[in-house]
């Protein structure tokens, strides 16, 4: 009798483990906040049971950056063991425009980036006073000795002007406020005063709409932040405007190469305004319609599940088609929330064409079980048939955000 309670202690005591193991890997898997409906609650998909059980306390500020509030919900397996704490907030689910349509992006900076500092010969000295005042590439220029820098024009002219005197700039960089002195010297190659700069005041490319709401006219579009090609900072936005765009042209997709579609911008009225550059991707509000397309609901992350789904996407033309992949992976918690997905582009005719994801396929709708789960934002240049999406519920929120 004694030998069969060991044993039967020593089963349970290894259950209790596996339990415990179980508790602490689902306490790194899941998600630290859900959306959730009033009519649904809260639904995790699991090999073990995971019940919420919500936790007596006031509302926290969930979601802090967008003010929402959210009840606290005690996740475990089983009902019993705890796994963690989460928050939820309980909405109507979302019932969006599915994109798929290309759109061309202009935006002009709020400031100039700096790009690039470089040596001035003065006097027979080499000089770069932007460099000895500890300027970098990358750093935002908003005003210089108090005039507002819209364009490197203007930056010019008041280096110019200040004739050898130290000009005091004001710049941002890595988000924070900075000032510096910046001392023109005069370049005899240029016949005028400088200070070894290079900044950039605007940028042009094509990107893929992911969705609208038809009842606010708010869109999202790409998926990842717009960044300078030179110094990979994130960029500002002081003027950005949406327009229409044909692709012309597309690069292929290869092992090492990704391609890119190539757009034409269409002449005529913009079709909407950008107001945010952001970790999430590009939103804005329009200002004329797009092409009709399928109003789908959004689905929350907790219901995203690997296996097929499909991309809307357009490769030629102005008219999006839809093609199958496959969710291979889900991330709820890694440190980039533009890589929530890894995802496989299944679709022969598709990789056809384009040897898979290329760039400018960015913003592409991810759609499974008739919801729009995410979109598309990375390739894997190693493998181009593969690439990043984001949940289309991080992207969503950053429509909330703008007052949408």
């Amino acid at each position: 009798m004694q030998k069969l309670l060991r044993i039967t202690a020593a089963i349970a005591s290894a259950f209790i483990l596996q339990l415990c193991a179980a508790a602490g890997y689902y306490a790194w898997k899941l998600p630290d906040s859900f959306y959730i409906t009033e009519e649904d609650g809260l639904s995790v998909s699991s090999a073990i049971p995971i019940t919420a059980k919500p936790v007596e306390s006031d509302s926290l500020a969930a979601f802090s950056d967008l003010s929402f509030t959210a009840d606290t919900v005690s996740l475990r397996l089983m009902g019993i063991i705890p796994i963690k704490n989460a928050e939820v907030q309980t909405i109507e689910t979302p019932v969006l425009t599915a994109g798929g349509h290309p759109f061309g992006i202009k935006l002009r900076m709020d400031g100039v980036m700096v790009i690039r500092l470089g040596d001035i010969c003065s006097d027979g000295k080499t000089l770069c006073p932007a460099k000895d005042a500890g300027i970098c590439s990358g750093d935002i220029i908003e005003t210089a000795d108090g005039v507002p820098i819209d364009s490197s024009d203007t930056l010019r002219s008041v280096f110019e002007q200040s004739q050898g005197k130290p000009v005091e700039i004001e710049f941002t960089r890595d988000g924070k406020e900075h000032s510096a002195d910046i001392k023109p010297v005069y370049s005899a190659v240029d016949g005028c005063y400088s200070a070894g700069i290079w900044v950039r005041d605007s940028l042009a490319g094509v990107g893929t709409m992911t969705f609208y709401d038809p009842n606010t006219q708010t869109f999202a579009g790409l998926g990842h932040p717009i960044c300078d090609g030179d110094t990979g900072v994130c960029i500002p936005i002081g003027e950005g405007s949406a327009c229409p765009v044909t692709i012309s042209s597309l690069v292929k997709s290869r092992t090492g190469d990704p391609g890119m579609l190539e757009g034409t911008f269409q002449k005529g009225n913009d079709i909407g305004t950008l107001v945010s550059n952001n970790s999430c991707g590009v939103f804005g509000k329009l200002s004329s319609g797009v092409p009709d397309s399928e109003s789908l609901p959004m689905a929350f992350k907790q219901e995203i599940e690997k296996g097929e789904a499909e991309i809307i996407c357009t490769v030629s033309g102005e008219v999006p088609d839809r093609y199958t992949i496959i969710i291979e992976e889900i991330d709820y918690n890694g440190s980039d929330n533009t890589k929530d997905m890894v995802i496989r582009i299944t679709d022969k005719k598709l990789i056809e064409k384009t040897g898979g994801i290329v760039q400018g396929m960015s913003g592409s709708p991810i759609i499974q079980n008739g919801k729009i789960v995410g979109a598309v934002t990375h390739v894997f240049v190693d493998d181009p048939e593969r690439g990043y999406g984001i949940f289309c519920e991080n992207m969503y929120r950053q429509c909330i955000a703008l007052g949408g």
